[in-house]
């Protein structure tokens, strides 16, 4: 309900026969609720500077347009017209009203375009979120296969650990992420759709270096680089070193599992990390036996969220793809 209080002295404007009351103090919350339904009449009723013109180009009958700017001139309390018999000319008031409202319903259009042009089922938009892992091969092999059927749909792309995908998730910000872990949330959708195994990477001239095989209980000793506390990988890095007996010790805690491994190589420590794109120098990568090492790659979604055709096809594309989304080695 629109809460005013009437000012005691009327507005006066000259070419106007009547005084206008100036509506004051309407909560700021309740201003384009009350005024956006009648923007575009009044910008009708300015261009053509005649009401019954005006009425025709909208389709509606000249009284209920002369009495809906009636009305917006009463809750605004200013005289948006001058009459001059069936002819109108704007106040000083009402051009310094239309240049606002030319340039708001110009955002207006400019946003229904924009949702309209994403949510195209050939050329729409995906806002596609992915781990720093996955950067090198695996999305940039999803993107050109989904693209062979659907050339012309553009990515919005978003590269960060899982946490803050899953936020991005919620806020609305991306339709869909890959991650890992496979997150568990009630608010979520998720499908797991392959594993990847983990490796103990250690530098080239390491005791541990002649080995193929390793149980990770026998690195308890050494010194870990890790990813930092809240990405996937690190937890999942601590809960295989638990279920091996013991807690690593860390030396450093990095972003990107490709500087681990540079780490590694330069002598730092040892780390549990998934296979590089391309073979690293200084290093030798070692098989886990046990516990099982890997780590679960799914997608995920915000859970009644409705799809535009351009992500209901993304994501049938990657759900095909379950247990063939990596490249395994």
């Amino acid at each position: 309900m629109l809460h005013e209080r009437r000012s005691q002295r009327p507005l006066s404007s000259p070419g106007n026969e009547k005084d206008i009351p100036v509506t004051a103090d309407v909560e700021a919350d309740s201003w384009a609720a009350t005024l956006t339904p009648r923007l575009a009449q009044f910008v009708a009723v300015a261009r053509h500077e005649h009401v019954t013109r005006a009425a025709q180009q909208l389709g509606m009958p000249q009284s209920t347009l002369s009495r809906s700017m009636a009305r917006l001139e009463h809750d605004l309390g200013v005289a948006l017209f001058a009459r001059h018999g069936r002819t109108v000319s704007l106040t000083a008031a009402g051009r310094t009203f239309l240049a606002t409202v030319d340039r708001a319903l110009s955002e207006v259009d400019r946003a229904a375009e924009s949702v309209r042009a994403d949510a195209d089922p050939a050329a729409g938009k995906v806002a596609f979120g992915f781990l720093h892992t996955m950067g090198s091969e695996t999305v940039p092999e999803l993107i050109r296969a989904f693209r062979t059927d659907h050339p012309r749909v553009r990515f919005q792309l978003v590269q960060n650990y899982g946490e803050a995908m899953i936020e991005r998730l919620r806020d609305g910000d991306l339709d869909l992420c890959l991650t890992s872990p496979v997150p568990d949330e009630p608010d979520l959708v998720s499908r797991r759709l392959d594993e990847q195994k983990l490796r103990l990477v250690v530098p080239d001239d390491h005791p541990l270096a002649t080995r193929k095989r390793i149980r990770l209980a026998e690195a308890a000793g050494e010194l870990f680089v890790t990813l930092q506390p809240g990405y996937g990988l690190r937890r999942i890095t601590d809960a295989l070193c638990a279920e091996a007996g013991f807690t690593p010790k860390v030396a450093f805690e990095g972003e990107d599992p490709e500087t681990l491994r540079g780490l590694v190589a330069a002598g730092l420590g040892v780390g549990l990390l998934p296979p590089p794109a391309v073979p690293r120098p200084g290093v030798v990568e070692l098989t886990v036996t046990a516990p099982r090492a890997v780590r679960e790659i799914g997608v995920a979604w915000l859970d009644g969220h409705p799809d535009t055709p351009p992500v209901a096809a993304f994501k049938k594309f990657l759900l095909s793809r379950r247990g063939q989304l990596l490249l395994h080695r």
